[in-house]
């Protein structure tokens, strides 16, 4: 993982929040994110909607030996920010005003891969709100969640 050249920089900006998020996720040579430290793999990137995928592991536990609820947390932040910036044009960014989680059921850290799905709600001139879902692979609704972006024009 390395830092993005000028000429990369340039190329990204003049890309719409879709091409964005594709040519970034394809890139082999990309500055690290917080995908990066989860094993964070793209299931489907379309306009208005993203799917994630994370593995459940021991690294991910909470005291109790569970799934910590910030793996979910931040897979649906991950899903959902990324719907809304699927929607936005060229050179417009967005951030997280709030997110509400809630957890439906456990996950043992062994249960596999998770996959959150992020799809808009609304996407307006400064404000977009979205929903997320995270399944277990069994396809059981582990958290859903909602959010409300501020959009940077």
């Amino acid at each position: 993982m390395t830092a993005l050249s000028s000429e990369q920089l340039q190329h990204l900006s003049t890309l719409d929040g879709l091409e964005f998020l594709r040519t970034a996720f394809s890139m082999e040579e990309r500055p690290p994110f917080i995908g990066d430290l989860l094993d964070l793999q793209v299931e489907s990137l379309e306009k208005g909607e993203v799917r994630f995928s994370v593995p459940t592991r021991q690294h991910f536990s909470n005291p109790l030996g569970n799934l910590h609820g910030g793996i979910c947390a931040t897979i649906l932040d991950s899903a959902m920010g990324c719907a809304v910036h699927s929607t936005l044009e060229a050179g417009i960014g967005y951030g997280t005003l709030e997110l509400k989680v809630n957890y439906i059921r456990t996950v043992a850290i062994d249960s596999g891969r998770l996959v959150a799905t992020g799809t808009t709600i609304h996407v307006g001139r400064q404000v977009a709100t979205a929903e997320g879902r995270v399944e277990d692979e069994r396809g059981r609704l582990v958290a859903h969640a909602t959010t409300t972006c501020m959009i940077y024009r």
